[in-house]
């Protein structure tokens, strides 16, 4: 089966549209499981689904405006990014709950926008579903330079992340500006989210930020081994998801997302730390 699909994948290289969705999937699953680590620590996993909304609803205002929906999309979950951690805090409640509250009213505002656009709506219910073999060099260009940033920001600020993930108190005892770290992972979710949506779209994208964070969680103990395994998942199950999608002809987000979720039954079946249920999350 392996043979297959990667016999598979040389043929599909050498399409110019296909190279596109490999680089889309590499970019997108490195920076995806990065945030989708952080996410996962941090206890917030709706997270994913709230910002994968704010970005559909961005989007469909740039279609509806006219300007590039990325853009759209960028700038409206750069905003619930800046909105949901302050207002949390200063409302005496849990950034779920704010997340919750955001996710409604955006879904809310895209659908009746989507209503009113007029001519073909193909393009926005693309943003739906997802379209990874329509994403254009651009669009892979600016996913690149996120996923370079995250990296970089994840190299330079490792000990002061790994601080605020573990314990925000004891960060903030450290003289750690938790705040500034907390809330700026908050917004990087948001860019990161918008400028994958192509890969899987706003329904799926949130299964693709949880599932190879909490599958590498089963089986690392250390978390730079954590990102790193996270990683692999989730190109993995990119790359994979392309190459059945193309040989079964079938959706390929719908496929990413199911590679990703066996990839969590498989780490969870054959879980060292399930196995070991008295391991502690180590940080190093």
């Amino acid at each position: 089966m392996m043979v297959i699909l990667g016999d598979t994948m040389i043929e599909l290289l050498h399409m110019s549209f296909m190279q596109n969705a490999v680089l889309a999937s590499v970019f997108g699953g490195v920076c995806l499981s990065a945030i989708g680590v952080c996410v996962t620590l941090m206890e917030i996993p709706f997270l994913g689904i709230c910002m994968s909304h704010s970005a559909f609803l961005g989007a469909i205002v740039g279609l509806t405006c006219g300007f590039n929906p990325l853009l759209g999309a960028l700038l409206a979950c750069g905003l619930t990014g800046l909105l949901v951690g302050p207002i949390a805090d200063h409302a005496g409640t849990s950034s779920n709950n704010i997340l919750g509250i955001i996710f409604s009213a955006a879904m809310g505002l895209a659908f009746l926008l989507l209503a009113r656009l007029p001519g073909p709506k193909s393009e926005a219910l693309n943003l739906i579903w997802g379209s990874i073999l329509t994403i254009s060099r651009a669009e892979v260009a600016v996913l690149g330079a996120i996923t370079a940033a995250v990296v970089l920001l994840l190299a330079v600020f490792y000990k002061e992340i790994r601080a605020v993930l573990f314990n925000r108190e004891i960060a903030a005892a450290s003289g750690i500006a938790d705040g500034v770290f907390y809330y700026g992972i908050i917004v990087i979710s948001g860019l990161v989210v918008s400028a994958s949506l192509n890969i899987v779209g706003g329904l799926l994208i949130a299964s693709l930020l949880v599932n190879p964070a909490n599958a590498a969680n089963q089986l690392c103990t250390r978390l730079w081994t954590l990102f790193v395994v996270a990683a692999l998942i989730a190109v993995g199950s990119c790359l994979i998801g392309l190459a059945l999608s193309y040989c079964f002809e079938v959706p390929t987000g719908a496929v990413i997302v199911l590679v990703s979720s066996a990839a969590f039954l498989a780490a969870f079946i054959f879980s060292p730390r399930r196995r070991h249920s008295g391991a502690d999350k180590e940080l190093p």
